[in-house]
């Protein structure tokens, strides 16, 4: 492994610290007894109780100054200014933790712990006074530093951001760390589910788990992930959807169930979709689609009440209004509102033919289904930004759908869409056995056109709804996709932790030669590897003006013969 040269100083630190019989990364507990936000917030009403602190985090910035210091902690809640005083942390003559412990063997990214007391500095900052410290981690690789400058206009300008959106998804531990922003979003995120689980729960419906490996992929029309197990020998699937498994569950009694499902569909990725998503599914006995459209506005109106204080939420440059009652469509309604065409009557070639008039790439595998939701897609999806519920689907769209009770040809299906994209999906569920056989044998005559979502026949949910099962309402909400608008996200990463991402590449070395042809002198080249600089690649993009910064201290210290180069020189060598 090639290190850097902060890295190999880190790592040298490291280990001076072990010479000194100071472990860096001690086992024993740190009692911590207080927090940023609580300090900030509480000192100046009651400084009484903020006489005898201790608190962890790690370390932003330091400013030394002889023989004290000042620095900025940050732990899960904010940050805090440190001071620290020589002789405060060593009364006695012995400075060494002060004068190389502090000064010389601590690094920005460092976890530390602090006990003293709070106070205000002569230019009004709430700070802590030091009295003890301890190294708890060692940080052996540095932190972007971002830092932020407030202009002559009084406006805020951030440098050196970590804001590469692969860097930010690879690798989000060092995101949470320098983008309290984006803390903000999962915590929002957290209190979203917390929203729903505490709304479903005062119902009186029971939260659940069902199986995530499942012999038979159902529920939805996606292509699954499989599996093997091998001491059953058997394949296995991941769950594309837990529908049918709720349903066994009110087969079995309970009046209303759902589950908060991680699952899993092997299609393409882009900023609405990653191939494991998070969704929400309740399944309510002696209720219809009807009453399932107006329990989701309530819900996703008390989701935005409790995250925001208010029913409109800023997403992009719209303001999304969830107060009840929301717009609401029929499918063909919609698709004529947005076409012109009236498709209600239309067969499989005439669908095919619009389709393709409005250039969507149609084959021989889709069915009327399959063309009436691409067009709708193209046509009707994006338009919708405030949030509305379409209804009433063909039959062939929806094959776990009860048939509508007025409109033959129709299913009871409901979409709520919202920004321009489907948020929740609900039914009145069918629960005629005879019925769901034949539209899972449609199904599998589409999978035999090549259809690999097309869902199987499943025998075993035939034979529970065969023992009757309630006239039952469900519905599914994409926790991922609502997340991104209740936090203002363009894209579905941002709200995930870990997104799904492709192998990173390994970053092969640059010989000297491809540093020339940067217009790169060969004297040069030693003191930007040095640097961290080890491909050509790394040079794009970068801050010019702290390389040619850091090029004049490499200068003196490696001894280089050679002339400094020009700021212009360098910027031409990062692009710019």
């Amino acid at each position: 492994m090639i290190l850097s040269e902060q890295e190999i100083n880190r790592r040298n630190k490291r280990e001076e610290l072990m010479r000194m019989g100071i472990d860096p990364y001690p086992a024993d507990l740190f009692e911590v007894n207080v927090t940023a936000a609580d300090i900030h917030k509480n000192y100046e009403r009651n400084k009484t109780d903020y006489k005898n602190i201790a608190i962890a985090g790690r370390l932003m910035s330091f400013r030394i100054m002889g023989s004290a210091s000042f620095a900025e902690l940050q732990d899960a809640t904010g940050r805090i200014q440190l001071y620290f005083r020589r002789d405060d942390l060593c009364p006695g003559d012995d400075k060494t933790l002060y004068n190389t412990v502090f000064k010389k063997l601590l690094d920005i990214g460092d976890i530390i712990g602090v006990k003293g007391y709070v106070f205000t500095t002569q230019t009004g900052e709430i700070s802590i006074h030091v009295t003890e410290f301890k190294l708890l981690t060692k940080s052996l690789r540095p932190l972007p530093i971002v830092k932020e400058v407030v202009d002559e206009q009084g406006n805020k300008q951030t440098y050196d951001a970590f804001s590469d959106p692969e860097q930010r998804y690879r690798q989000r531990y060092v995101d949470l760390i320098v983008n309290p922003e984006v803390r903000k979003t999962f915590v929002q995120r957290t209190q979203l589910v917390n929203s729903i689980r505490t709304f479903l729960g005062n119902r009186g419906y029971l939260e659940v788990e069902t199986p995530i490996l499942q012999p038979i992929h159902g529920g939805a029309a996606a292509r699954p992930f499989r599996t093997h197990h091998n001491t059953l020998d058997m394949t296995l699937y991941l769950r594309i959807a837990n529908e049918l498994y709720l349903k066994r569950l009110i087969v079995g009694g309970y009046d209303g169930v759902f589950e908060f499902a991680k699952d899993f569909r092997n299609e393409g990725m882009s900023r609405f979709h990653n191939p494991e998503f998070t969704q929400v599914e309740l399944y309510v006995a002696y209720k219809d689609y009807n009453w399932m459209m107006d329990l989701i506005e309530e819900m996703v109106e008390k989701i935005a009440l409790d995250l925001h204080g208010k029913t409109e939420v800023p997403v992009g440059d719209n303001i999304i209004n969830f107060q009840r009652p929301w717009k609401r469509f029929t499918m063909f309604e919609a698709i004529q509102e947005y076409t012109g065409v009236d498709v209600s009557a239309m067969g499989e070639d005439e669908l095919r033919q619009v389709a393709e008039s409005r250039g969507i790439k149609t084959d021989s595998t889709m069915g009327k289904s399959k063309l009436i939701d691409e067009l709708f897609g193209e046509a009707v999806e994006g338009n919708l930004i405030q949030p509305t519920f379409i209804t009433d689907y063909p039959v062939e769209m929806s094959p776990l759908t009860k048939k509508h009770r007025n409109k033959p040809g129709l299913v009871e299906r409901f979409e709520a869409i919202c920004n321009g994209k489907e948020i929740a999906n609900a039914y009145s569920e069918l629960n005629d056995p005879l019925d769901q056989r034949a539209r899972f044998e449609e199904q599998l005559e589409l999978a035999k056109r090549g259809d690999e979502e097309a869902m199987a026949m499943d025998e075993d949910f035939l034979r529970a709804l065969e023992y009757g099962m309630p006239p039952t309402a469900g519905v599914g909400l994409g926790i991922d996709r609502l997340s991104m608008i209740m936090t203002n996200q363009p894209s579905i990463q941002d709200v995930l932790f870990f997104p799904q991402m492709r192998p990173e590449k390994k970053l092969e070395l640059s010989t000297e030669a491809d540093f020339e042809q940067l217009g790169i002198p060969a004297g040069w080249v030693p003191a930007l590897q040095k640097m961290g600089y080890q491909h050509v690649n790394q040079l794009s993009g970068a801050n010019a003006n702290k390389i040619f910064n850091d090029l004049g201290g490499m200068r003196k210290k490696l001894k280089l013969d050679v002339p400094m180069p020009t700021l212009d020189q360098v910027k031409s060598w990062t692009g710019q």
